[in-house]
């Protein structure tokens, strides 16, 4: 068996100095993405950039990145081959669940002058409904009671008022998580934190948040799949040193990055990063076009048993489906950022789709909708029904989450589906019906899943509980012929 991946048996990119990031969320994504960044910060500027690592729960990073003197390697694939990088750039790593107070400490260090989120969406605690603070969750409600924090707002509110108290050195918070404008949301939920404590905690806190905190946005895009057994063997064996917890990635990245920060940066455009004023157009363009025909493309596939994207967009039905969201009830929604040729990037979406090697999930690009399609969906929803154009195959996504995660009584989706984890699934399946309109309204009004708003459009609703119906009745592709069908008949609706 090799030895294990170590700083004198694998040529790490960088090796860094002091930590100057504290990084919540310890996932893969982080690993192949802003890790990747910083060490070619750090190769082109140097600094004291070096992460610290903080898995919420799980072990199983932590304890591989401790025996390998915090070295993995990011393996990127393509139909013509992988390569491999090993960043190097984490100098330290625990669990938020075993050392909470720890957390909190480490956003008072004044060392740590960017604090870095990928919790994805599920970790920001807010109502999809109100997109505030949700005060009634009990982690919340219970950090707000005092003692070591849990949820990922309490822990920033906390190390905040830490750090406010001890001088108040400034930080900047960075979310690179799939959130429109993820900077000022965050920022929002942190102050709706602070404003529910105690006057004379609160006060404090929001006059340091004025003054010495930024909240920059971002967005990221990177397909990073999950890691399996056989890309552990392949890594270990090229390079020639035992790797536990390689992370796989497609060849694309991209970082648009707002340049707001209040204690400096990584000179992360070394690597590719793009500062700019538009970071707005660009979460619009990749949670829209990229991760809003991506959910369809997984609820599609992993009903029709296709375990994998590519093996889901190589039928041409799907990969219809997936054409016609995009261009007819998503890019009418979105302003392309300066420089960017949209109809490029599409083809580019297809090509990153296609990309057999990878074997990206349909079970986890579909996992954790309740909360995905609600940053994805409302807005251009709204957009085209306020333009009087229909959005049928939003509506089949909708249809096709609901068929996969709140199965109707008697109705199988599969394994793929079965396989999907949601935050809503208990919910939705304590009110799930045989009548797909009855569960559409349920999901969509009563929980207000996606929003208030949307519930206010009952022909939006009907038209998934219709389409959920035809899954169930007729099965998966009768409903993307219906929907397509009657999208490209592109009738006016009435709202």
């Amino acid at each position: 068996m090799s030895a294990r991946l170590q700083r004198g048996t694998a040529n790490a990119t960088v090796t860094p100095g002091g930590a100057g990031i504290l990084h919540l969320g310890l996932g893969s994504f982080h690993r192949a993405h802003q890790a990747v960044y910083t060490a070619a910060a750090l190769r082109a500027e140097g600094g004291d950039w070096g992460i610290v690592g903080v898995a919420s729960r799980s072990h199983r990073v932590v304890d591989a990145l401790h025996a390998q003197d915090h070295l993995y390697a990011v393996a990127t694939i393509s139909p013509e081959g992988t390569s491999l990088v090993v960043p190097g750039v984490h100098t330290d790593s625990y669990v938020a669940a075993d050392e909470p107070a720890r957390v909190v400490d480490d956003l008072a260090d004044p060392r740590i002058r960017i604090a870095t989120l990928t919790v994805t969406e599920n970790g920001y605690s807010y109502s999809n409904a109100t997109q505030h603070l949700d005060v009634t969750d009990p982690i919340v409600a219970s950090d707000l009671r005092g003692g070591d924090p849990r949820s990922t707002i309490g822990q920033l509110a906390r190390g905040l008022q830490r750090r406010a108290a001890a001088g108040g050195a400034p930080i900047s918070i960075l979310s690179c998580d799939n959130l429109l404008s993820n900077g000022s949301h965050t920022e929002k939920l942190v102050r709706d934190f602070v404003r529910e404590l105690p006057d004379a905690e609160g006060a404090d806190v929001l006059a340091y948040l004025d003054q010495a905190v930024t909240f920059p946005s971002s967005m990221v895009d990177r397909i990073v799949p999950s890691t399996t057994p056989e890309l552990t063997e392949r890594v270990t064996a090229l390079l020639g040193a035992r790797d536990d917890i390689p992370v796989p990635a497609e060849p694309f990245t991209m970082w648009a990055i707002e340049d707001r920060f209040a204690g400096g940066r990584p000179a992360w455009e070394a690597g590719g990063a793009v500062f700019t004023d538009e970071v707005g157009a660009f979460e619009q363009l990749k949670v829209r076009l990229l991760n809003g025909t991506h959910s369809l493309i997984a609820y599609l596939g992993a009903l029709r048993g296709a375990a994998t994207i590519p093996d889901a967009i190589s039928s041409p039905d799907v990969e219809s489906a997936a054409a016609a969201i995009l261009r007819q009830e998503y890019e009418p929604s979105v302003t392309a950022p300066a420089g960017v040729d949209i109809a490029q990037y599409e083809r580019d979406l297809f090509s990153r789709w296609g990309n057999s090697a990878l074997g990206h999930r349909t079970s986890q690009v579909g996992s954790d909708g309740s909360v995905k399609l609600g940053q994805r969906i409302p807005g251009p929803v709204l957009h085209a029904l306020e333009n009087g154009v229909f959005p049928h195959l939003i509506a089949l996504t909708v249809a096709a989450y609901l068929a996969c995660v709140a199965p109707p009584a008697g109705f199988d989706p599969g394994p793929h589906a079965a396989a999907m984890t949601d935050p809503a699934r208990e919910r939705l399946t304590a009110v799930a019906t045989r009548d797909g309109r009855d569960l559409a309204a349920r999901a969509i009004v009563d929980l207000q899943l996606f929003g208030e708003e949307l519930s206010h459009r009952t022909a939006f609703v009907e038209r998934v509980g219709d389409l959920l119906d035809t899954i169930v009745t007729r099965g998966v592709d009768r409903a993307i012929a219906d929907s397509l069908s009657a999208s490209d008949a592109l009738a006016p609706t009435t709202r």
